[in-house]
Parts: C-alpha cells; structure tokens; sequence
C-alpha cells in the first residue's frame, strides 16, 4: 500500500511540473501580449489560439480535482496571474469557446466557504474578472450604452458584426481588382484576415467573413489563407462546434487536405458502422456534399479516390465498402452529369489509372443502354476484361508488379461502376447456357479479383455450376423443386462454404436475381427462396438483397416492370414471415394468386 501511495504521489509530482512548465509557457505569452498592443502581438495571439485552448481544457479538470483554492494556489502559484492577464485581453475572450473555458477555470478556483483570508481575498478577485469577462465593458462603452439604450450582449453583437462587414470589404481589395498595374498588390489583406479571424471562428456572426475568405480566388501566391485558420477551421468543424453550409465546406476542402481526408474517412466510419438501407446509403452520401466537391474540382476526386483505392486494398472482400464507393460513385458521376460540359476536366482526367478503353463503357449506365443492347455491351466489357488480365498476368505466375496493378485498377473501375455487375445478374436470370460464359466470367471476377487468380478458371467453374443449378429449378417442370438441388444450393451460399465454392455472396445474388426475374411462378419463386434462406440461416442478406434490387429498380439503373416489383414485394413477405417465425419452415402464399400465373 506504501508503494502504491509513493506512486502515485510520483505520477501526481510528474504531472505538476508538466503543467507548471506549461504555465510559465502561457504566462510568459500572456504578458508580452499585454504589454504592446501591436499588429505583430495580435498576430501572435490570434496564431496561438488554438493550442491556448487545449491547454485551458487540460487545466480545467486538473482544477476541479484540487481539494480547496488554498492546494491550487500552493501547487500552481501562477495560476492566478495568468488566469487575470488571459481575462482582460480582449482577443483571447472575444471567443466564445476561449471565454467558456476562463469561465470554468474561474468557478473551480472559487470556494463557495473560504476557510482563509486567502481563499477570501481569491474570491473578490473572481467576482471582480467574472463581472468583467461576462459584459467587457469599460467606462466610455458603459455610459454610451446607457445613452443609447442598448445592452451590453447588443452593443458588442453590432461591434462584431461591423468589424466583420469591414474585413468582408478589405478582403474583396485584391490584386484582381487593380486598375493598374502600379497600383501595390493587397493580397496581404486575405493572409491577415485569416490570421485574425480564428478566435471568431465559433462565433456565429462572422460566419459571413469566414464564408468570403472561403471562396477568396487565389489571384496570386500571396493570397493563400493561413494554415492555422485552416487548421482551427476544421477542427472546430469536426468537434462540431461550427457549422459550415455548402458555400463553406466546398472551399475548406479544396484548401485543406487534411480537412478533405478526415471528412472521406468520417463518411466511410459513419456509413460502415450502421445499418442503412441502400437508398438510405445513397442520401446519406449525398447529404455528404462530398461527390458534388469532387465533380466540381477534380484535384478533390483523385484524393478522395486514392483514399477508397487504399482502403479497398486492405478490405477487398468487404462488402460494406464496396456499398459505400458505389453509391459515392454513382452520386459523383450523377453530379457530373448536371457540371458537363461547363466544367474543362474530362472523365479521363477523373480517372488517370483506370483502363481507359473501358472508362467510358462501364460509366455509362444501364438505363442510358437500350436493353435489348445489354447482352452484346456486356459480352464486350467481360471480353476486354479477360483480355486484359490475360496480357497482365502474363505468362501466370503473378509476379509482376506492373501487371498486379493493372489488374486491380480493372477490378477497381468494376467495383465502382457495379450496376453492370447487376445488369449481368438480370440477365443471367433470363438467359440460356449459350449466353451465360461471358456474364459469368464477369461475376467470378467480380468475386474474385486479384487474390487466389490462379484459381480463377476452379473458380468460374463452380459459378456456372451454381448457375446451372437455378437455371434446371426456374427452367424445369419438376414438382415439387428437387431436393438434391436445393440442398447443393444451400451448401453453395453457406457462409461455411468450402474454399475452392465461389464465394457465396456471389450464388445468393443469382439466387435473389432468379427469383425476381425467372419465369418461374410466383409460389416456386418463394419456395425456392425461402427454402435455401431458411436452411442457409441468411434472412437478413436476403432482406438486404431484395430491399438492394428494389432501390436499383426504382432509381432507373435496372430495367424492370410491374410485374417485376409485386415478385420482389412477395418475396419480401416471404422474408418476413420466415424472420418472424424462424423456427417454422412454412411458405408464405399471401396475394400470391395475382400473380400465380405470370
């Protein structure tokens, strides 16, 4: 128990002194910022700020863990000094954030029963600066307030608001709008605006300057914002202690890049981490703003694309992330669309890396494609595919660096414009076996990229065995469904499935796809689906499938027809009805009558 008391009076000692050297840090600042009042010093206040801050948030609970004024006094003898001069500069508390945390450190030295002419003495110096730091008003301001009658929170609102509507009007002073070419360049203006504006920054009223300094065009090099602005700016954004609408967000990223990488990783964390529905996925990505940035500057979508390219290396099976770079994809190119052609990049611009003879083919979308043009469209997207892995993996062995990168690029470009991997399900549904080669290799390698390729032809193989097995129950006139069939079905789609299967996402997306779209009636539909989801013990991946295929109907990118939704609908009954009743394998048949016969 000694020991224990020795250490953590050790870590206690250790954490004082490191405090305390930060101190005399702040201190020593506090008093050269008192002591002139000068354009350096203000730059000087204005440039440390932010770590300011992060020291008063770190003082604050080491405060309140004190037991009395008199020990915070004792271990910290500073602490009053620098605590007055911070108080009474008025760039420091002109924040909100910065007042606050003074506020605080205020409240935990004062001692509600003061036990010693010291605590007593400390208290009439905290009323005194809380009275001060709470309306900052001098003799001159007091009694023209008072004449005017207007309050103290009014009068220092207008003073902000003036002083902001004044930067606003410097800023616009650039070099751009010289009538002469004698004239001084006064792009300095927007460096130090910058620079002045971060303890404003959490202040509503200069969300207008913040906004103009924002899209301030870079007439010349030095014009550039301050990285500390930028820096506080999006820290300040993240903590979600500022607000920044379109006009803002647009331009912070386009400045920072670390601003831009943190908001494309928190997209990925926050869409990831939950459960959303596909077109909850889409709004939410939307909402994002994030592909309109990248659609109006391309600089932004090779960053951001970079980011997706290094995630989806180290989680190349996760389908989550896929879901996540489709939806952004197809919201960026949509975006595209409404830009083309005012904006001067082209596609090829966007994507440096990928295969350019298929960029265009595979970005297009399938409901820009009439239908009956689907089977030949994708034939020629799986042929060039293969063609191009073929001369990359050369002679097999997979060694090559240069071709490993090719191949994952193909694959990558496939990904991102998967609505083709969804056409080629819908139609492997309705094709015969002379149709199906191609389709299905486009599948297996959508399955199975660049990791296990030399099993690439085990793998294709299984996939058409898959494929075979639906095709003989949606085809056949066999009743009741073989049983030896669906019982391979199941083994196929089981998350157990064995390494040289396919991968069972694959066998349930074509199992999904049969469903809704075969010729097979209604009930069979159900019964086959049901069946293999029940047995498989994957209820929710249908759910999600189905509600996936809905949304894809219903935004233009598959074809589809009346019929085709009321089959998905009874198929989501069915899905339903087995979730609520897992332990009883019933069939659904429910307003199957309508459509028994079509």
């Amino acid at each position: 128990m000694t020991e224990l008391r020795q250490s953590q009076s050790q870590l206690q000692q250790t954490a004082d002194a490191s405090l305390t050297e930060k101190m005399q840090f702040w201190l020593d600042k506090a008093v050269a910022w008192g002591q002139a009042d000068s354009p350096d010093t203000r730059r000087d206040t204005c440039l440390h700020l932010t770590r300011l801050r992060d020291f008063l948030q770190q003082l604050v609970p080491h405060i309140n863990s004190l037991s009395s004024t008199t020990e915070t006094l004792k271990r910290m003898p500073f602490l009053g000094q620098l605590l007055g001069r911070l108080c009474w500069n008025p760039y420091v508390t002109v924040g909100y954030t910065s007042r606050g945390l003074l506020l605080q450190c205020l409240w935990g030295l004062y001692s509600e029963h003061p036990s010693s002419a010291l605590e007593r003495k400390a208290n009439l110096w905290i009323r005194k600066v809380l009275c001060q730091l709470a309306t900052e008003e001098d003799d001159a301001a007091s009694a023209l307030m008072k004449c005017m009658g207007v309050s103290a929170k009014e009068y220092h609102l207008k003073v902000l608001k003036k002083m902001v509507t004044r930067q606003q009007e410097n800023i616009g002073k650039s070099c751009c709008a010289r009538s002469s070419t004698s004239q001084r360049c006064s792009c300095d203006i927007v460096l130090a605006t910058s620079e002045v504006c971060i303890p404003l920054l959490n202040c509503p009223e200069a969300s207008p300057l913040v906004t103009s300094l924002l899209q301030q065009p870079l007439t010349c090099s030095r014009a550039a914002l301050s990285e500390d602005f930028l820096d506080a700016l999006s820290s300040s954004y993240s903590s979600r202690g500022l607000t920044l609408d379109e006009a803002a967000l647009i331009p912070l990223w386009y400045h920072s890049l670390p601003a831009l990488e943190e908001a494309v990783l928190r997209l990925l964390e926050s869409v990831t981490n939950t459960e959303s529905t596909p077109q909850q996925l889409q709004q939410h990505v939307a909402k994002s703003v994030l592909p309109k940035a990248c659609a109006q500057h391309c600089s932004m979508f090779l960053v951001t694309n970079d980011i997706f390219r290094s995630i989806l290396k180290r989680a190349e099976g996760s389908q989550p992330i896929r879901s996540v770079i489709q939806a952004f994809t197809s919201c960026f190119l949509r975006e595209l669309a409404v830009l083309q052609p005012q904006t001067l990049a082209s596609l090829k611009d966007f994507f440096p890396q990928s295969p350019q003879s298929l960029l265009v083919p595979l970005s297009i979308m399938p409901s820009e494609v009439p239908q009956e043009a689907w089977k030949n469209h994708l034939k020629w997207l799986s042929g060039s595919l293969e063609r191009l892995i073929q001369e990359e993996e050369g002679d097999g062995d997979g060694s090559s660096t240069r071709g490993q990168h090719s191949v994952f690029e193909a694959w990558f470009l496939l990904v991102q414009c998967a609505h083709w991997v969804q056409a080629a399900l819908q139609l492997l549904a309705t094709s015969g076996p002379e149709d199906c080669g191609p389709l299905l290799w486009l599948l297996t390698f959508y399955h199975h990229p660049t990791n296990r390729w030399h099993h690439r032809a085990l793998q294709l193989e299984k996939a058409k065995e898959a494929w075979d097995h639906l095709h003989t129950l949606c085809c056949g006139s066999v009743r009741p469904l073989p049983v030896q069939r669906l019982q391979s079905l199941v083994t196929l789609v089981s998350p157990q499935a064995q390494p040289t299967s396919p991968a069972p996402s694959l066998t349930f997306s074509l199992l999904v796809h049969f469903a809704a779209f075969c010729q097979l009636p209604l009930r069979d539909s159900v019964e086959l689906l049901q069946t293999v989801v029940h047995q498989s013990g994957l209820r929710d991946e249908a759910a999600n499938a189905l509600s996936s295929l809905q949304f894809r109907l219903n935004e233009g990118s598959c074809s589809s027809s009346d019929t085709v939704h009321l089959r998905i609908n009874e198929l989501q009954n069915a899905i339903t009805h087995i979730q609520a009743e897992p332990d009883t394998h019933t069939h659904t048949h429910t307003h199957t009558h309508k459509l028994h016969n079509r």
